[in-house]
């Protein structure tokens, strides 16, 4: 049943969708709408795909200006000043002495055993575990690091939730997945920030230009192995994925071609959060690369990429499928990638090219879009007319859960997106997060503050109950014997790696910031009777006008309709005035359970 629903909403676009767009005749249509076409229904859709949808009043406000004025005002960001957006609030939690960050816990061991030192820790001159402190910092960063950088995505949805230029936000996350790195690999909340901030800056400007500071930035140059990219030993990684993933595609480019970018992007590299090129790891030779021959450096190979017609084609046909929708006929990809390429890879005159076009609302791209997990969870917050995103349910939590954690892309090719976000466990999680909303768990625990369950949690408790370091960390087995494992981890006496685990993570917590923990403040009641709902159809239509782009059928409407009037014990709204908040908050849990809530 479950995947017959999934098939019926997303396989079509529902009769409801296609009578809110524009003429079938549109489709693949980049002539601009005029302006005796646009209406409210059309500023909605725009709301949807240029930002993270809208309240009622902001829908009006867009519907009462002309297409291309309520265009520029999100894509030039006419009259949109976002001076007010505070900047990220730092923990604080960087210590100096930890770079250059080790890549593992033996190799810094090691190095304290070499140097005397490590991380800015000095080893103990004597007594028991000597570099056990040397220990705890290394995992006190590990942690500390993805603690903040929770932080950071919490900051980055409030910006997408409030910011006055909702498409500079929806830009960043597209290029969040576009030039994917994670955590897990960078291990450092500064460099994906700094990512974060140039996307933020730069998204709708040149593309040219931001790819060579992406290239060019900590964040990739640690996430794409750039130390190991060295004159005589090139590592092909990144020349390989800016190729395929970053510009032109599959197929467009030769294996000697990677070989050749390689050598010209060695040397490439960082220190702390600067960008360094290391003259004598550089190989300054003769390249030959995509036909051209010379002594190419990283920039001059990013410069004969975008020389390339493909790498029009192939990035504004990317735009144009995260915007619009999947399908895209090669002639009109083509068109695209000309306007691109026509003026100068700026990212701005396509955008403005696509949303002003025709094809933008034709029945073809309306309501077709599955919202990845995190535009659903802002959306959401925005429609209720929220101004902050709620601590409880967990934002990371919940977008993890559906698939998309900001800053944990699953490979350097990010999220595939489209279909790949619903499966049936995947929408009834949707489901989840809905009731999670709308009816918060008493029993939250803040995945900030309590680290719940495994080997941290273990030797944290054995602690408290007064063991010694030795026994606290033992992992015992069925028979009551120490593992293996453990007792080959544990021969070097002078550190506990468990040990190092647990305090380390006990310091992070210590000096990373808490995540406020507000619930969801929404209500409901009060929404609907400043909208001037009378009875139970009315606040149902309401609702499904409010939150969804796509609503259901008229079965489904009905059978709403019928459960709020069983919940109430009336069909009057005035009658039920005093206690109608929980039956409209299952009435709003089932709208938002729907197949079509998914859609935007």
């Amino acid at each position: 049943m479950l995947l017959r629903l999934c098939a019926a909403a997303f396989a079509v676009v529902s009769y409801a969708a296609a009578q809110s767009a524009g003429p079938a005749a549109w489709r693949n249509d980049l002539a601009p709408i005029a302006t005796s076409d646009w209406n409210r229904d059309f500023a909605a859709h725009l709301l949807e795909r240029a930002g993270f949808g809208g309240t009622p009043d902001e829908i009006d406000a867009l519907a009462k200006m002309t297409p291309s004025a309520a265009v520029s005002r999100l894509v030039r960001f006419t009259g949109a000043d976002s001076s007010s957006l505070p900047p990220f609030d730092e923990s604080g939690v960087h210590d100096p002495g930890l770079e250059p960050f080790p890549e593992s816990r033996p190799a810094v061991t090691n190095m304290a055993k070499e140097k005397g030192e490590a991380l800015g820790i000095k080893v103990k001159p004597s007594g028991n575990r000597r570099l056990q402190p040397v220990v705890d910092e290394f995992f006190y960063w590990l942690r500390a690091s993805v603690l903040e950088t929770n932080r950071v995505s919490y900051w980055w949805a409030n910006r997408m939730l409030n910011s006055p230029r909702p498409l500079e936000e929806k830009m960043a996350l597209f290029w969040h997945g576009h030039f994917a790195s994670n955590e897990a690999k960078v291990r450092d909340y500064r460099k994906l920030l700094a990512q974060l901030e140039l996307f933020q800056k730069q998204g709708t400007g040149s593309f040219r230009d931001l790819a060579v500071a992406v290239a060019q930035g900590p964040a990739m140059l640690s996430f794409l192995d750039a130390g190991v990219n060295v004159k005589g030993a090139s590592n092909e990684n990144f020349a390989r994925e800016i190729m395929e993933l970053f510009t032109m595609g599959v197929g467009n480019y030769t294996e000697k071609d990677i070989r050749e970018a390689a050598r010209a992007f060695t040397g490439w590299n960082y220190v702390d959060l600067k960008f360094v090129v290391n003259k004598d790891q550089h190989d300054d030779g003769e390249k030959t690369f995509l036909g051209q021959t010379g002594r190419f450096d990283g920039v001059d190979i990013i410069d004969i990429i975008m020389k390339q017609p493909v790498t029009a084609d192939y990035i504004s046909g990317k735009i144009y499928r995260y915007f619009v929708r999947q399908d895209l006929p090669p002639e009109l990809q083509k068109q695209l990638g000309a306007v691109l390429r026509q003026n100068k890879y700026q990212i701005a005159p396509l955008l403005e090219t696509i949303f002003l076009s025709r094809d933008f609302y034709s029945p073809a791209s309306v309501g077709t879009r599955i919202q990845s997990p995190v535009e659903l969870a802002v959306a959401t917050y925005k429609k209720m007319g929220l101004k902050t995103i709620p601590g409880v349910p967990d934002f990371n939590s919940i977008t993890g859960a559906l698939g998309q954690q900001l800053f944990s892309p699953p490979t350097v090719a990010g999220w595939a997106g489209g279909q790949s976000w619903i499966t049936p466990g995947l929408l009834l999680e949707r489901a989840n997060f809905a009731r999670d909303v709308l009816f918060p768990d008493i029993s939250f625990l803040p995945p900030d503050r309590y680290t719940g369950g495994g080997e941290v949690r273990r030797v944290g408790q054995r602690i408290r109950e007064g063991m010694d370091i030795s026994s606290a960390t033992k992992d015992e087995g069925k028979d009551g014997e120490m593992a293996e494992s453990n007792r080959n981890a544990d021969r070097d006496e002078e550190f506990n790696t468990r040990y190092g685990s647990f305090r380390g993570s006990q310091m992070a917590i210590e000096r990373v910031k808490a995540i406020p923990r507000d619930t969801a403040q929404v209500n409901l009641s009060r929404m609907i009777t400043d909208a001037g709902v009378q009875n139970t159809t009315q606040a149902v239509n309401y609702l499904i006008a409010r939150f969804m782009r796509v609503p259901p059928g008229t079965d489904a409407r009905q059978k709403l309709v019928a459960f709020l009037d069983k919940e109430l014990g009336t069909s009057e709204i005035g009658a039920a005035r005093t206690y109608m908040e929980q039956p409209l908050r299952l009435v709003l849990h089932l709208i938002m359970s729907q197949p079509e809530y998914q859609l935007s």
